[in-house]
């Protein structure tokens, strides 16, 4: 009997960087990149980007557990981006680039939790990343779907998002499809 796949919804600054590294790990299925966390249906990225509506950009992983465990994408999203500044990832400042696990079920909200106080010893900054409830996620327009596939020459895909797939690779080679 074939294992069912489950869902992860995280945020972590810019969807795009998210996104583009978790499409290289093995056992996930499909990578969304989207808003959570807000108050407003439907938002659009113009509206996000107000940091009004209270989304966060965050991505949404169809994952096979028998591949990938959600640890492992705890411990990936923990490397990928700071999770010690608020609302904040490098040159992306708002609400919207805010550092969020939003788990689906009590077991994802134990892990999620436990993976972070593990991650603490990462950083020398306290993780202020926050842990909640996923409510809804929206997804983003087509034109932000699979941006680093289609725009990977472009000078943010070179200069932020490289350099988070060199240390992908290199920490995490046995995850790699």
């Amino acid at each position: 009997m074939k294992q069912k796949t489950k869902i992860a919804t995280l945020a972590g600054g810019c969807f795009w960087c998210l996104e583009a590294a978790f499409q290289q790990i093995k056992g996930i299925n499909q990578v969304i990149s989207g808003y959570a966390g807000g108050t407003v249906q439907e938002p659009s990225y113009e509206a996000v980007c107000t940091g009004t509506t209270g989304h966060a950009e965050a991505v949404q992983l169809d994952y096979d557990p028998a591949l990938v465990t959600y640890e492992d994408l705890l411990d990936i999203f923990w490397t990928l981006h700071d999770p010690t500044t608020l609302n904040r990832q490098g040159n992306d400042v708002g609400t919207q680039y805010r550092s969020v696990i939003f788990y689906h079920d009590q077991k994802q909200k134990n892990v999620a939790l436990k993976s972070m106080h593990a991650a603490q010893k990462l950083w020398s900054d306290p993780i202020i990343t926050e842990i909640k409830p996923y409510i809804e996620f929206f997804a983003a327009d087509d034109y932000h779907q699979n941006y680093y596939k289609n725009n990977s020459e472009q000078s943010y895909c070179q200069v932020i998002i490289n350099p988070k797939l060199a240390m992908l690779r290199q920490k995490f080679a046995a995850l790699l499809k």
